[in-house]
């Protein structure tokens, strides 16, 4: 008789191309171009983006945008498990990579995403992707880089100007080039299991929440790593010499009260069979609980109190960088003045363009895929509209060009 073994299925070499990358824990190092490796050329961007979001948090809707934002992470990630997705967080949006086997799913999951956004919230979710291979035709890359939380919790970087190109192309996309997303969703529950919002404002500890967006501009004399590092390398002599100064998330500002303010944007995101008013009452009862273990310190099945706030402190994603770096620090009013001076320096120079939003509080929006192991992370944007303000500044630099508009770029 024929002896038979089961055999398991073999994970295409490309789609393992980000779980077999090395890390580094340096956020400074995001300049390094070793830490880099070319992204397969079948490989698509993916970008979501919320249509009209600045109207929305000038209409003080700022959690829903990031709810909305962080909910394109999270359904992409539920439908990709195990394989790990490289993505990175813009407020009112995300910038993904996977591989040519996943994209039917994840287009499946981000339609049904944008038909949550839309009925729950009234917001227009704009989805697509480019595969790699057409940025690289327009003299483009898209380098990828794996950022080191801590242990098990990466966050991806992106160099070369082709993820940048590729939010251009659909966002230019009328119908006919074929990059949104346009399907209408299928039947079947959206997956977005592990998305929270329970967590209070952070306040501003030092006196400002400053958001952040810096982008190097063509320079024949310095590539834009070149930039960017000496950029990091100014703002580093202005602000605190202690690290975790600067941090938004520190011991003295996670605060949890019940009932938690995102309730009912994480009721509106949970899906399931279950009627909205019966979502929004479980998660009543749920983080009623969570309240009780910390408040008291205590553990209950795989959730440490007392761990998960040092864990949270530690896997706060507050700094980014996806062909713009991205930042929200904690700062005095004196270090903001510094950070402002140090920009319109290079500014002046016609390297960057940038743009600033203030604020006396950031939010936190949360990702938690295995307590038992640390895997959760939390992304960090200024209240009152964070980046999606900050790029109103940031436009108006770009559309001044080198040598154009060389004010703070700030737009409050």
């Amino acid at each position: 008789m024929e002896n038979k073994t089961e055999q398991k299925p073999v994970t295409p070499p490309n789609q393992r191309f980000y779980a077999d990358m090395p890390s580094f824990g340096d956020f400074s190092q995001i300049t390094e171009i070793s830490h880099y490796r070319p992204a397969p050329d079948d490989w698509l961007v993916v970008i979501a983006d919320i249509r009209g979001s600045t109207d929305a948090i000038l209409a003080g809707r700022y959690k829903d945008v990031n709810m909305v934002g962080a909910a394109t992470i999270t359904a992409v990630i539920n439908v990709t498990h195990p394989h790990e997705t490289p993505f990175v967080f813009g407020g009112d949006g995300a910038t993904l990579m996977i591989p040519p086997q996943s994209l039917p799913a994840v287009r499946q999951a981000l339609v049904k995403t944008r038909h949550l956004a839309k009925a729950q919230f009234g917001l227009n979710l704009r989805i697509g992707a480019v595969p790699v291979h057409r940025v690289r035709a327009e003299n483009t890359d898209v380098l990828v880089a794996k950022y080191r939380l801590s242990p098990g919790n990466h966050m991806a970087v992106f160099y070369g100007g082709g993820v940048s190109l590729a939010d251009q192309l659909i966002k230019q996309d009328d119908g006919s080039q074929g990059y949104l997303f346009d399907d209408e969703p299928t039947d079947g529950d959206l997956n977005l299991g592990g998305l929270s919002c329970r967590w209070e404002p952070l306040a501003a500890r030092r006196g400002v929440m400053l958001s952040m967006l810096i982008q190097a501009l063509p320079d024949k004399a310095r590539s834009p790593a070149a930039i960017y590092h000496s950029v990091l390398q100014d703002l580093a002599q202005v602000l605190a010499s202690d690290p975790e100064a600067n941090k938004p998330v520190g011991t003295e500002n996670i605060k949890f009260r019940w009932p938690p303010k995102g309730l009912e944007a994480e009721a509106r995101t949970s899906g399931g069979r279950a009627s909205y008013p019966w979502r929004l009452l479980r998660l009543y009862g749920v983080s009623l609980f969570q309240l009780f273990l910390h408040r008291f310190g205590l553990k209950a099945g795989s959730y440490d109190a007392p761990l998960y706030n040092a864990e949270l402190r530690a896997n706060s994603d507050f700094r980014r960088f996806d062909d713009t770096l991205r930042m929200v620090l904690d700062c005095t009013e004196q270090e903001v003045t510094a950070i402002t001076s140090v920009l319109n320096a290079f500014r002046g120079q016609g390297t960057i363009a940038y743009g600033l939003h203030e604020a006396d509080s950031a939010l936190m929006t949360c990702l938690v895929f295995s307590l038992t192991d640390g895997e959760h992370v939390h992304f960090i944007d200024g209240a009152d509209g964070g980046f999606s303000i900050a790029a109103r500044g940031l436009k108006q630099q770009l559309a001044a060009g080198v040598g154009g508009d060389q004010g703070p770029g700030t737009d409050q």
